[in-house]
């Protein structure tokens, strides 16, 4: 690259920022019509997606990557079918843009209301998982913004082969090239220059490690939809039928380890804990997940358990690892989830009402499930087609981040000659 970092990512803001007026104009139909285009060459251009995938995959094994970070990044037939389908999704969603909602005469005469608009520019940040590339810019594009993408180095040549197939159907699509544009330097630097790039980005979207979202939250001049990490809890209370806590405890944790929906802690009711602990614990144990518990969790399970540190209630494993307490009620483990808890995904197996919507009100997560397991806190399972990311903070956007998320609203006014007296 013969310009400097500085003056590349100026030449991308910009381009972001005028396509972004374009975008906005789009009708629903113009906007589908693009989302098609990229659909044909994706399909098109597969197994060249794939193979760089596995070149990226080869990398990372060599650089010894973690096995949670590989899991992430590897792009199987399956994944980029689920990718697929997600794409499908956001094309027959209803398109936000435009909307107007609350609309109300006013004494004047004059008819106020609230239309819903695209943010203009968003900027992301995310490490491994190549199919986000899609995600983020098909949510994008549907929702009218330009978006600026900067994956993690491991899946550079993953991200630059999803981004030649997004290209080549804008082209095909006559919507502007710059509407999505991946940025291809692994060089650090073009992180800090576009969060700061107060002209031209109009919110931060940061996907990834605590590191990374704690670096982008503490260096960014621009708006920031984040979360931390996904510390989750699934909570077996005394009233609970033990078989499905059973088939949520094991889904919960072992689906997949390295993803920010999984349980990293379980939390089992006193009366209930002998008996259920050593069902669950045999299953986890075919499974080679290794168990961390409290005093308690020890005397029932034995040596196979390891004594659980007071760091092991905050710590998200992405890994085959858990955590296990033993609560006195409902209160306690409501107490527990809100104090180490990260606001993420936390659940409920009981088949009390009552406690059950005591604990969907008091538990200060971005979900909250009665009865299900925590791997379904995610933008396609919650029918937005994908997620720009998972929020656990209360303003602008929380919980998975869809369309309705990436966008704003402004005030209106209908008149008919009014003025003020």
């Amino acid at each position: 690259m013969s310009e400097s970092i500085q003056d590349y990512m100026t030449n991308i803001g910009q381009q972001a920022r005028i396509a972004s007026r374009t975008l906005a104009s789009l009708s629903s139909n113009e906007k589908n019509q693009a989302l098609n285009a990229i659909l044909i060459a994706l399909q098109q251009q597969q197994n060249q997606i794939i193979a760089a995938n596995n070149t990226d995959m080869e990398n990372g094994r060599n650089k010894q990557l973690d096995s949670a970070l590989l899991d992430r990044l590897e792009f199987t037939p399956a994944r980029f079918e689920s990718m697929l389908t997600g794409l499908k999704d956001v094309i027959a969603l209803t398109d936000p843009i435009g909307v107007i909602t609350d609309l109300a005469y006013r004494p004047s005469g004059i008819q106020l209301g609230k239309m819903r608009v695209p943010l203009g520019v968003v900027g992301m940040i995310y490490e491994s998982r190549p199919n986000v590339t899609l995600e983020a810019a098909s949510l994008a594009l549907k929702s009218g913004n330009a978006i600026i993408l900067r994956g993690g180095s491991e899946a550079l040549l993953s991200n630059q082969a999803i981004a030649k197939a997004i290209q080549d159907g804008l082209k095909t699509a006559g919507v502007p090239e710059h509407a999505i544009q991946v940025i291809e330097t692994a060089d650090r630097t073009a992180v800090g220059c576009l969060i700061t790039m107060t002209d031209y980005v109009d919110v931060i979207v940061p996907r990834g490690g605590k590191s990374l979202i704690e670096r982008i939250t503490a260096e960014a001049r621009i708006p920031v939809i984040k979360h931390l990490d996904g510390n989750c809890h699934v909570f077996v209370e005394r009233e609970a039928d033990l078989d499905k806590a059973v088939r949520i405890s094991l889904n919960a944790k072992t689906h997949r380890y390295g993803v920010c929906n999984a349980m990293e802690t379980l939390l089992v009711d006193a009366p209930v804990a002998e008996q259920f602990l050593p069902k669950i614990a045999d299953l986890y144990r075919e499974k080679q997940v290794e168990l961390r518990g409290c005093a308690e969790t020890l005397r029932i399970l034995g040596d196979d358990v390891i004594a659980a540190t007071e760091d092991d209630w905050y710590t998200e494993y992405l890994g085959p690892i858990l955590a296990i307490k033993i609560v006195d009620g409902l209160a306690s483990a409501i107490d527990h989830i809100n104090h180490y808890g990260s606001h993420h995904t936390d659940a409920i197996v009981t088949e009390n009402y009552s406690k059950a919507r005591k604990f969907l009100a008091l538990v200060d997560s971005s979900s909250v499930m009665i009865n299900a397991s925590t791997r379904f806190a995610d933008g396609f399972e919650y029918g937005l087609g994908a997620e720009i990311g998972i929020s656990t903070d209360k303003i602008h956007a929380r919980g998975p981040v869809g369309l309705e998320g990436l966008t704003s609203q402004k005030w209106i006014v209908l008149g008919d000659g009014q003025i003020r007296q």
